[in-house]
Order: C-alpha cells, then structure tokens, then sequence
C-alpha cells in the first residue's frame, strides 16, 4: 500500500502558507477545507493554500509536494483515526463515527493518488469556476541520476492535464491582475 507524507525541499512553504506542513506527516487533498468558503474572495496565503497545497493532518498545515511513500493497513487506519479526531476537534464535525466515514473517504482519494511508483512527488492545481472546484495533480519526476534535494531539480511533468503548462511558483500566491 502506499500513502502521501509531506515533503519540504526548501523553506518556500514557510513563506506562501500561512500554516505550513510539517515535513514527512500524513498527507490528504485537504480541499474539504474550503467548502464552507466563498472561493472568489479569498486571497494571499489562503488563496495560496486553496491552490496549490497538500493538507498535513498532523499539523493541520499545508505543503506544495507530496511524496508517495510505502505504508501499512496500521498506518492507515492511524490515519484515518488521526483525520477523523481532527475533523471533530478543528473543523466541527458532529461526532467521531461521522468524521470517521469522511476521513475513510479522504484517504482513500488519497491513496488513488498512489499510482506512481515510491518517492514520485505529486503537486496539485485547484481552481474554482461556477461554484465547481476542478483539482489537477501532477507527478514531477527526477532528471535521470537526481535524486530529492533541491526543490527545482526535476523538470519533467506527467499528467498534466492542465492547458496552463507555464505555472510559475513566484506569482502562486498573486491576485490576479483585474483589466
């Protein structure tokens, strides 16, 4: 089985979310976090986290990358029991057996991502359009005979279904220009 843990390859998270991930925790696609949110209206680090961020269960942070990783059914069901106390502690879920189904739900989302091989790194792209969000996920591979070191060291991009392939990490976080 394999599952997502967040990975930080500088310290770029420390500055574009306002909480950021601690690396090597749990991950899922965290995108339940903004369902109670106007999406049109959010702006800066949170808007930064809507786009492009990994949520950490641990820390309840955010992280640009994942990295699949090889795990047990014990560190699933942990992770499922970790997301569930924490979706009744930080996001006021009605009781554990209810945060419970969603967070069996999340991880399973999560694990679907798990279809690269160990330590492949997964960014992701949200966007809101007619109160719809539309999620891409991206596998960035190593240049041949690399290994994870620097953040800009892969280059290759798979997946993408995105028709924005010019994705610059600088303005992730810019409002958009309004004409």
């Amino acid at each position: 089985m394999k599952l997502l843990r967040t990975i930080a390859l500088d310290p770029s998270d420390t500055f574009v979310f306002e909480v950021p991930a601690e690396p090597g925790e749990w991950a899922v696609s965290g995108t339940f976090r903004f369902c109670d949110r106007d999406l049109a209206k959010l702006s800066g680090k949170e808007r930064s986290a809507f786009r492009s961020g990994f949520l950490g269960v641990q820390s309840w942070g955010w992280s640009t990358l994942v990295q699949i990783v090889p795990a047990t059914e014990d560190d699933r069901t942990a992770l499922v029991e970790l997301l569930a106390m924490q979706l009744v502690d930080r996001f006021g879920a009605p009781d554990i057996a209810t945060a419970r189904a969603a967070a069996e739900d999340e991880v399973a989302f999560a694990r679907s991502l798990c279809t690269h091989p160990i330590s492949s790194l997964i960014a992701v792209h949200r966007s809101a359009s007619d109160g719809e969000v539309r999620e891409s996920f991206r596998r960035l591979r190593l240049r041949e005979g690399q290994r994870h070191g620097k953040a800009f060291s892969f280059m290759e991009v798979e997946d993408d279904v995105e028709p924005d392939n010019d994705l610059n990490l600088a303005d992730i976080s810019q409002e958009p220009r309004r004409s």
